[in-house]
């Protein structure tokens, strides 16, 4: 009990901490002091996807990652993925931007060409005759490093060097994707919005589904949209969701309304749904289907599942069998890792989304979409895009719809007489509950309180309040 309560007043410490898991205080998304000390005791102690690895392909790539005033270089050596702090040891110098290749040349600073090797290790000091012995220890210029560790595909960093393993940390979240080899995924494409609110504003748009119906309502049905919206607990998938299939009156009309909610979705992601799903789709319309409509649903998600699979194995595509996947249900539509990171799995596809703060009230968002490709294409890397405003016509529907919500919502924090957010306890628990974890982290929790609690935050969205042990 002793343990508790000094939880407890610990995080009665926090400046507009949460003592109501049911209200999220309005300030804890713009006051200058509660985002100061995220920068100083989350940022600091969080693992962060820093690089997909396809951006380093090659031995001596890198590629530079940045979170708030700091600089990581993550590059691939021949031992595999390292990290250092983008800081030259003579005076201070950042070393490098963007991204590069460093097997050859090495790491230069560009203002008196001190060189590092791609291990991190100094290799040249102009004139080491200048400088006493003792501050040319190795020690003293190999460049330091940053602990990096890898999972699905990407290189997550952590400045915490007593920090406890990736996996640890980001479970279930890293089982629940496993099965769908995200590893192997590649990206088709990868934007950036720069946007007017703050970070953790950004990220409660894809933490519940409850704003569908009025946000998106291209992705329901005309006969459930608007006031004839129903959002509930579907039956035997403990998740919330609007139900597509209620509205289905015919075997036909289970076809044709999946075969458009997957159009819908192709264009409205651009790329959550590949195309070529949806010819898979289109080439099964006329497959025979049970009169009983909730039959001809599982018959047809059945057929779906094993054509998709069979052609993107016939492809050249390391593709599992998505039928198994489909039936351990282990993923929902949206699954969010602690503290900024999003993947939206469906079949071979995903959506990846990362937030960082930039400021109290601003912060960028990423957008990645990803598609298993064959092992032997060739692609040139990837590349960090130029971040576009968040009102560019040119945004997918379905994200500048999310869009369109933020800028207003920062701005009706500070219109009077808002204090705090309600949630419900049901849908809206994940911002309850990760707000709370990050509580956890500002006011010093023991380290072992805060993984067991990030193991409760990790995961599907709709999730209801829970009791994170703290």
């Amino acid at each position: 009990m002793g343990k508790i309560e000094r939880a407890d007043a610990l995080i009665g410490q926090v400046p507009f901490a949460i003592t109501d898991p049911e209200r999220i205080p309005a300030k804890r998304y713009y006051d200058e002091e509660f985002y100061k000390l995220e920068c100083e005791r989350l940022w600091p102690r969080v693992w962060q996807m820093a690089c997909r690895l396809e951006e380093i392909p090659n031995v001596g790539d890198f590629v530079e990652y940045k979170i708030l005033d700091k600089s990581v270089l993550v590059v691939r050596t021949e031992g595999g993925i390292k990290a250092f702090h983008n800081v030259c040891r003579h005076r201070g110098m950042r070393l490098a931007h963007g991204h590069g290749n460093c097997e050859a040349a090495g790491l230069v600073c560009p203002f008196h060409g001190w060189r590092w090797n791609m291990n991190g290790e100094n290799t040249y000091v102009l004139e080491p005759g200048l400088f006493s012995k003792e501050v040319l220890a190795k020690a003293e210029i190999d460049l330091k490093p940053c602990r990096v560790e890898t999972w699905g595909g990407c290189a997550f960093i952590n400045f915490d060097h007593d920090a406890a393993p990736l996996r640890q940390c980001i479970e279930p979240f890293a089982t629940m994707h496993d099965r769908r080899h995200v590893e192997k995924m590649r990206v088709e494409w990868w934007l950036a919005a720069s946007l007017p609110c703050n970070w953790k504003l950004a990220m409660e748009a894809f933490h519940e589904g409850y704003h569908v119906m009025r946000t998106h309502p291209q992705l329901l049905p005309a006969q459930v949209r608007g006031a004839k919206a129903r959002y509930f607990q579907m039956p035997g998938s403990g998740s919330t969701g609007y139900s597509q299939s209620l509205t289905y009156k015919t075997r036909q009309q289970v076809v044709e309304g999946s075969i458009k909610y997957m159009k819908r979705l192709n264009e409205g992601m651009a790329g959550m749904i590949h195309a070529r799903d949806v010819a898979v789709a289109e080439d099964l319309r006329d497959m025979e289907l049970p009169e009983d409509v909730e039959a001809a649903k599982l018959a047809w998600n059945l057929r779906l599942c094993e054509e998709i699979t069979r052609r993107s194995r016939a492809a050249g595509l390391d593709a599992p069998d998505f039928t198994q996947v489909d039936a351990e249900m282990m993923t929902s539509g949206v699954n969010f890792c602690f503290p900024n990171y999003f993947l939206l799995p469906i079949y071979g596809n995903a959506s990846s989304y990362r937030i960082r703060p930039t400021g109290p009230e601003t912060c960028l968002f990423e957008l990645w979409s990803l598609t298993l490709m064959p092992e032997d294409e060739k692609r040139d890397p990837p590349r960090a895009p130029t971040p576009m405003r968040h009102d560019d016509p040119s945004w997918p529907p379905i994200p500048k719809q999310d869009y369109s919500n933020l800028p207003d919502q920062q701005l009706g924090l500070h219109a009077g007489e808002f204090d705090y957010m309600i949630l419900s306890r049901d849908v809206e628990g994940l911002i309850s509950n990760y707000q709370r974890l990050i509580d956890g982290f500002l006011a010093g929790v023991e380290q072992k309180k805060l993984v067991a609690a990030m193991s409760k935050v990790n995961g599907g969205i709709d999730e209801p309040i829970k009791d994170l042990g703290f």
